[in-house]
């Protein structure tokens, strides 16, 4: 397995992937989540280009892409009430659904958290829904802690 940056020739397994996440989120809320996809084409080249949202891919021998993660770099200089932290944000991590349990994610955390150690990061964070306690457990194995809570009432 090698994890890389993202490349233009990607763009048809990450949007597999995509609609991958997009269902499961679906069909745990369909309340708030449609069928569809979060980028179109165009904004996904985009997005490949952008330093400040780092995507990386696991691939296989065959360059094949087995996983992504969507990193956004987040800072929050001069702000009233929070420090000026650094901290990478992972937007969307995912492992094709056919391959999963090969430790590819675990890879995929891996790496990002050393990219971000490398490139002075203070934390990595993301979110997570109630709705996939797969994942979620699947963060916590990796050592990750809760940093916050929302809640909902629905009306």
């Amino acid at each position: 397995m090698n994890i890389r940056k993202v490349m233009d020739k990607d763009l048809e397994k990450v949007k597999d992937l995509l609609d991958q996440v997009n269902l499961v989120h679906h069909n745990g809320r369909p309340d708030i989540f449609n069928i569809g996809r979060k980028y179109s084409d165009a904004e996904l080249l985009e997005l490949f280009k952008n330093e400040e949202r780092p995507i990386f891919v696991a691939t296989d021998d065959d360059d094949k892409v087995m996983g992504y993660a969507f990193c956004i770099s987040q800072q929050h200089l001069n702000d009233n009430m929070l420090t000026d932290i650094k901290t990478l944000y992972i937007d969307d991590l995912c492992v094709d659904e056919k391959i999963r349990g090969q430790h590819i994610g675990r890879s995929l955390y891996d790496y990002v958290l050393s990219y971000a150690r490398e490139n002075g990061y203070y934390n990595v964070t993301l979110n997570v829904w109630e709705l996939n306690q797969s994942a979620k457990k699947f963060y916590e194995s990796l050592g990750m802690k809760v940093l916050k809570t929302g809640m909902e009432t629905i009306c």
